[in-house]
């Protein structure tokens, strides 16, 4: 009982510090100029994808090109959401999604094709690759991995100040890539409300510098470490989001499998965050790191985002909640 009761006490501060983070002082800018990086309209494509056995390569190659990516000769990471190991396949990034990136931006040129993760929970990265079936995926694509909790790393001193993390130490192979491709799970989270692109990006903390599970993200503050890593990775970026089949309820872990039989793309976080918390019935303006990354890094707004590809209201799921992020439900536009 009194475990619980601690829990709900986290749960709530968290929720409360979150509400200052967005409703706090303004006075002093919380980021400089060059962070700033929101343009006027940003795109996002949705594509569907009813189950892992489509053509994904294919999905993936139409989408990518209606960005107009130029990869060619460029070195692309993909970093996906790497967790536990889980034979229901709802908490990790889809293998065959992976895979199917991988030999869409071979197609489209690109000199090399890296997949790197650092999980944060456990230590055995080799056991939860192989386990995953990221290994097979990857190994007959003909790619490699790179565990980020290992690679070497160098300083980065954040742009922004919503936490008190100042500077990061953070994997060479990321920072060296020519495009970082953020490749999340459609997913609920019982302290963020949504975990998508941004959030993806807790798994480039090496745990090799900062130990497991990563806490110092947690104690910097959650929301307020999204925007400062966010913020602070200048190399250009995309997102493909697994949402065939996402989770709903007590995620990123615990939750339940939830079919949603998308794809989701696009070159802005920001963007692709919101239009998938929309596809999930959350409100994106109500989730504060996403609320205040609208105000510099991206687009939260519906009339600011071009939706390409297939409707929004065609994937649309109810996705559930725990009861103390109930309020994002209700929609404001």
């Amino acid at each position: 009982m009194t475990r619980e009761l601690n829990r709900r006490q986290f749960l709530a501060g968290s929720i409360a510090a979150s509400a200052a983070l967005v409703h706090g002082c303004q006075d002093s800018p919380r980021w400089g100029r060059d962070a700033y990086r929101k343009t006027q309209q940003s795109r996002v494509a949705i594509l569907g994808a009813q189950s892992y056995e489509a053509p994904l390569r294919e999905i993936l190659i139409k989408g990518l090109k209606l960005f107009g990516l130029d990869v060619g000769n460029k070195r692309v990471v993909l970093k996906p959401n790497l967790v536990e190991y889980d034979p229901a396949g709802a908490i990790n990034t889809h293998p065959m999604v992976i895979h199917a990136a991988i030999e869409a931006f071979k197609t489209l040129g690109a000199r090399e094709v890296t997949v790197a993760e650092g999980p944060g929970h456990r230590r055995d990265n080799e056991y939860l690759v192989t386990a995953s079936g990221l290994y097979s995926a990857i190994k007959d694509a003909k790619s490699h991995y790179i565990d980020l909790n290992q690679d070497d790393v160098r300083p980065v001193k954040l742009r922004s100040r919503f936490s008190s993390l100042g500077t990061l130490y953070l994997p060479d192979a990321a920072l060296g890539a020519d495009l970082l491709v953020s490749m999340p799970k459609l997913k609920t989270h019982h302290w963020a409300g949504v975990t998508l692109a941004m959030k993806n990006m807790f798994g480039l903390v090496p745990g090799a510098v900062y130990g497991w599970p990563k806490n110092i993200l947690h104690w910097s503050g959650l929301q307020e470490s999204i925007l400062d890593i966010n913020s602070s990775l200048t190399m250009p970026q995309f997102a493909i989001v697994d949402g065939i089949v996402g989770m709903e309820g007590n995620g990123p872990i615990q939750g339940r499998p939830k079919h949603c039989g998308a794809l989701i793309l696009g070159n802005d976080w920001v963007s692709v965050d919101a239009t998938a918390a929309r596809l999930m019935n959350v409100d994106p303006k109500k989730i504060p790191y996403l609320q205040r990354a609208g105000e510099f890094l991206g687009n939260v707004e519906r009339g600011s985002i071009e939706q390409v590809g297939e409707s929004p209201d065609k994937f649309q799921q109810d996705f559930e909640l725990i009861p103390l992020f109930q309020p994002l439900k209700n929609m404001s536009g």
